[in-house]
């Protein structure tokens, strides 16, 4: 028997909480008596009041709770399970150690995710891969490789027949006229012929035709892999370079050199001053300017007309990024990378990197609105990368690694609010806002080694509730500490993006845009004050300012609807609006904004977005039985969000709230309601509608607590 899980609501909407009420613990949608009340008054055709936490769905298409409806074994979620967009899976459990270094015993939720083994049932050998069948490349294992070489076998008996998806046409091939799958392509019959040769032998040949499209192309020369469309493609040489530790990071060694040097000097001098005062003085007469200054970098531009999506871990994967791109957003981020993966070449890390032709065009301006001076939107593109670390040498190398073999990033983000214990006990992600004088040692070496990158950095209010320790740590990040700050100037962080809430709210209460106007107005002090600064003291340096000495300040939280987005432009006075699950649950959110009015996606309209995210998953992940797989285990963690839509013709009040989860009730068509269901088995139905049945190796398990078992697909 499945646990019903229960679900805890985020908080309210914004016109219902006052500053830092809390919202109520759970509730119970099927059982609750705010819920029977309401139901009651359907019944009886009075005039229905909005119940704070609960979806105002007009009273025609409620189900009364004996009917259940649609998906009853998970008709309520946990709260926590929108950490997920935050979390790092198994993946984070690398740095989940515990202080006295021992590993500690896994439990809670998101635990080393199990999604199966899902391949070819025999692998198919590189050398024979993309290759005609009488002319392999040479197999670099000879006569020791235990991959399959012959080709008609492994049509026959080393993999799973062709779907009979997209009209049996393979997707990629069709929009580029070439697969990089080659013969694995579950789709594959659709670009192969049989050619009869001279001798009478008939030789299987994949076919290709030229495309007219001026598209983005890279091949990697050891494994032959071919993304088209896709750029930052890291060669497999580098990462094997990095792994066996023969990349040479000469700007980040001298810089380290120096930091350690005068780490040190800076600790004796600072815990003598405490009783003598002349001891800082005297670190001020023994400091030594450091070996390299920061380059002069790109300057950036946030503004009215530049929604961001918000970097996003597992959901905001390439083509989750590419349909909000299409769908309007104008900034994007990499899902968080760990900066230790990253040196150490690992492929999982480098592959968040990866980013679509369509984010490395520049994103919308208004060219009345107030530009920096040196600004050049020619020059500029909507995709940065996101990394974590928990020490600055991790920080600072893996910023030159970044700045050095990837080609195309607009700015390169500090995670400093990833709440996520297997990051945060590391000393990394919102735990380095208890260690400021740390996070400005990161910033100022990223600053140095990026080359024309800029840095910029994520926060939130504080780590735990009773401490908000933002408004100080942005003053430290736009003027640098305040006993140094004459002699070492500013750190050099480009914008600073502050989630309205602290490490222990996590989602249980809504965003404080209160308290980020507070820190907006602080930050044009600071921007003014770093000015008179660098006119007074000591001669201005465009290389050590952002942005010729403008910080811009983002705001991120709750963002659900463009009176949302237009309303903390105008009354929190920020420089831009980050938008994380709201464009989880609505993609179409920076539409929206663009038109400036609320849109009623059809059933049809949504599905073909789902559509939409299964072409591009296997334009990126590859249309072979991997390829296809990883595009469905992204769609699922997709569809855990995008069910929670209610459509705005369902809802008696708006504006609708991200924080509101629906009572049960029934669409406007069957689609309709197959869309809003919230049972796995429904989200793995409609992933093959596109991808195919899911082989008998393919498991989801859902991210929330209560969902516990374990789901694993039927052959």
């Amino acid at each position: 028997m499945v646990k019903r899980p229960i679900e805890e609501t985020n908080g309210s909407s914004h016109h219902e909480n006052g500053p830092g009420e809390p919202a109520p613990k759970r509730v119970k949608l099927d059982t609750a008596p705010d819920a029977a009340q309401e139901l009651s008054q359907v019944a009886t055709k009075q005039p229905r009041p909005r119940i704070k936490g609960v979806a105002p769905i007009k009273e025609e298409y409620l189900i009364f709770p004996s009917g259940h409806g649609k998906g009853s074994e998970t008709d309520e979620f946990e709260v926590v399970a929108d950490d997920a967009a935050e979390g790092r899976d198994a993946h984070d459990e690398q740095q989940g150690t515990g202080n006295d270094g021992k590993r500690k015993r896994k439990g809670g939720q998101n635990k080393d995710r199990d999604f199966g083994i899902f391949g070819d049932s025999h692998r198919l050998c590189n050398s024979v891969a993309w290759s005609p069948e009488f002319s392999p490349r040479t197999c670099k294992q000879g006569d020791r490789c235990n991959a399959l070489h012959d080709l008609r076998k492994y049509l026959k008996e080393g993999r799973r027949p062709d779907l009979k998806t997209f009209d049996g046409k393979c997707p990629v091939w069709e929009k580029y006229g070439k697969c990089p799958s080659g013969w694995r392509c579950l789709f594959v019959r659709s670009h192969m012929q049989e050619v009869t040769r001279e001798d009478g032998r008939t030789e299987l040949m994949l076919t290709e035709r030229n495309s007219d499209q001026g598209v983005v192309e890279h091949q990697d020369e050891q494994t032959g892999e071919v993304r088209p469309g896709v750029v930052n493609i890291m060669p497999t040489s580098i990462k094997i370079d990095l792994s066996r530790k023969r990349v040479k990071m000469e700007k980040s060694d001298e810089y380290l050199e120096w930091l350690s040097k005068d780490t040190e000097l800076y600790r004796k001098h600072y815990h003598k001053s405490k009783d003598d005062a002349d001891e800082l003085n005297d670190y001020r007469a023994q400091y030594v300017e450091p070996p390299l200054k920061p380059s002069e970098k790109r300057r950036l531009y946030f503004g009215r007309e530049t929604p961001i999506l918000a970097p996003l871990t597992t959901v905001g994967n390439l083509p989750f990024r590419r349909l909000c791109v299409e769908l309007g957003a104008q900034l994007t981020y990499s899902e968080m990378a760990l900066s230790m993966p990253l040196l150490q070449g690992q492929n999982a890390d480098w592959t968040l990197m990866r980013a679509h032709e369509s984010e490395i065009t520049p994103p919308r301006i208004d060219p009345k609105a107030p530009i920096v001076q040196g600004y050049e939107h020619s020059r500029d593109l909507k995709f940065g990368a996101q990394i974590t670390a928990n020490v600055p040498w991790l920080a600072i190398k893996a910023t030159e690694a970044l700045s050095r073999f990837l080609p195309h990033l607009r700015l390169i983000d500090l995670n400093c609010g990833c709440p996520v214990d297997a990051v945060y006990k590391t000393g990394a992600g919102s735990a380095l806002m208890d260690a400021p004088s740390k996070l400005e040692r990161m910033i100022r070496g990223m600053n140095t080694v990026s080359g024309e990158v800029p840095i910029t950095t994520k926060i939130r209010m504080g780590v735990r509730d009773d401490r908000h320790t933002a408004q100080k740590l942005v003053e430290r990040l736009a003027l640098g500490s305040e006993d140094m700050r004459d002699v070492t100037g500013a750190p050099g962080c480009a914008a600073v993006t502050l989630h309205g809430r602290t490490r222990q709210q996590r989602y249980t209460r809504a965003a404080d845009w209160g308290y980020i106007a507070e820190c907006a107005a602080l930050i044009k002090q600071f921007n003014e004050k770093a000015d008179s600064l660098a006119d007074t003291v000591r001669e201005t340096d465009e290389r050590t300012l952002p942005n010729g000495g403008h910080m811009y300040f983002i705001g991120n939280g709750d963002v659900y609807s463009h009176e949302d987005y237009f309303r903390h432009l105008d009354e929190a006075k920020v420089d831009g609006v980050m938008i994380g699950r709201g464009a989880l649950v609505k993609p179409w959110i920076f539409e929206e904004i663009e038109k400036g009015q609320y849109l009623d996606k059809s059933s049809s309209e949504r599905l073909s977005y789902i559509e939409k995210f299964c072409r591009y998953g296997m334009e990126a992940w590859g249309s072979d039985e991997l390829g296809l797989n990883y595009t469905r285990r992204f769609l699922l963690e997709f569809m855990s969000f995008f069910h929670r839509y209610v459509p705005v013709g369902l809802l008696e009040y708006l504006p609708p709230s991200l924080n509101d989860r629906p009572p049960a009730y029934r669409g406007r068509n069957e689609l309709e309601t197959l869309l809003a269901s919230k049972n796995y088995k429904d989200w793995i139905k409609i992933s093959e509608m596109f991808l195919g049945p899911a082989p008998p190796g393919f498991k989801f398990t859902p991210k929330h607590k209560s969902n516990s078992y374990e789901i694993e697909a039927e052959g």
